[in-house]
């Protein structure tokens, strides 16, 4: 397969009162176009800050302070603000993880999702008020023509969803970034919106890096799996591997505290403890303090990330493999 994206040795930092917090610490990996890769973990684990950074999209008090993200032969990180945004909503679009507060409440929906076809010049505007009308219609929106006139707060919250996919495909995407698009909706919706990404993936071909909290939405959705804690990956490998064979005890514990459905009499075990304080990172092994293998050598060196096959990557003292 060919590749679409390469993120190497990527560091976002912020800045707060409390100290330094090493948001992103160091993580590589690659996307092949028509590829689906779920990146999981907890809250504060980076996963979102990973991807928002690819576009300088992070708060102002974030720094990129090292690394490269190759995007069809170009450095996301190092493009100026006018190459940037004609990359933005283009060749790589966004699904924010609120539709609730995302969309502007004052501007009607179908001119919301004009706007990227307008700003990239892709077509004259009665073309794409025509484009984003078959738009809402595709991604499940009745009465489009009508509805393409209404604002936000008419929407909902699973329409605002919608609305949101039309805004992100209107420029036909090569990759598509969906940052815990399900978060704030109810579990039904949820998979009707699962759903709906997966026709639209295969439909425009397009790549999409999944964020998600939910190992067991993203096993659903993506091909790859990347698990993050602490800002660092901790294991990476497809889906069937991380299914059958998890290797890291933080992904065997995102499994094992997730009720699938079928799974009459599973007992769900949760995780011990609390994410590390973001400025105060314990030595060694980030997990250690939560992990009921952890090891001398845990609480003194930080494993790195090795090679167990040619798709299957983890850090952890337990596991032996090539480096990287």
């Amino acid at each position: 397969m060919m590749e679409l994206l390469n993120v190497n040795n990527l560091k976002v930092e912020f800045h707060r009162v409390e100290g330094i917090v090493k948001a992103v610490d160091g993580i590589s990996y690659k996307l092949n176009k028509g590829e689906s890769l779920g990146i999981v973990g907890e809250s504060g684990s980076g996963k979102s800050v990973s991807v928002l950074s690819l576009l300088r999209l992070i708060n102002r008090n974030g720094r990129i302070v090292d690394g490269e993200a190759i995007f069809l032969g170009k450095d996301l990180l190092k493009l100026n603000k006018e190459e940037l945004r004609d990359i933005r909503g283009k060749d790589i679009s966004i699904i924010f993880q609120n539709p609730m507060t995302s969309l502007n409440p004052i501007i009607r929906v179908g001119i919301q999702v004009i706007e990227p076809i307008i700003w990239h010049r892709l077509m004259k505007n009665e073309e794409a008020r025509e484009r984003a009308i078959e738009l809402l219609e595709r991604v499940g929106i009745p009465e489009s023509p009508k509805r393409f006139l209404n604002y936000p707060f008419q929407f909902s919250g699973g329409m605002r969803q919608r609305v949101m996919i039309a805004m992100a495909l209107a420029c036909h995407p090569k990759l598509l970034i969906a940052d815990e698009p399900t978060t704030a909706l109810d579990v039904t919706i949820q998979a009707q919106i699962m759903e709906l990404l997966q026709e639209l993936k295969e439909e425009y071909g397009m790549s999409v890096i999944f964020i998600t909290h939910d190992l067991s939405v993203a096993t659903n959705f993506c091909d790859r799996i990347i698990t993050m804690y602490a800002g660092k990956i901790v294991e990476e490998a497809p889906v069937e591997e991380i299914l059958k064979t998890p290797l890291h005890p933080y992904t065997k514990g995102l499994l094992n505290s997730t009720l699938e459905i079928g799974s009459r009499g599973k007992k769900l075990v949760p995780i011990p403890g609390n994410p590390p304080n973001p400025t105060k990172h314990p030595s060694g092994c980030k997990f250690h303090p939560r992990c009921s293998f952890a090891m001398e050598i845990c609480q003194r060196e930080e494993p790195p990330l090795v090679n167990i096959s040619e798709n299957h990557r983890v850090a952890c003292h337990l596991i032996k493999g090539e480096s990287k």
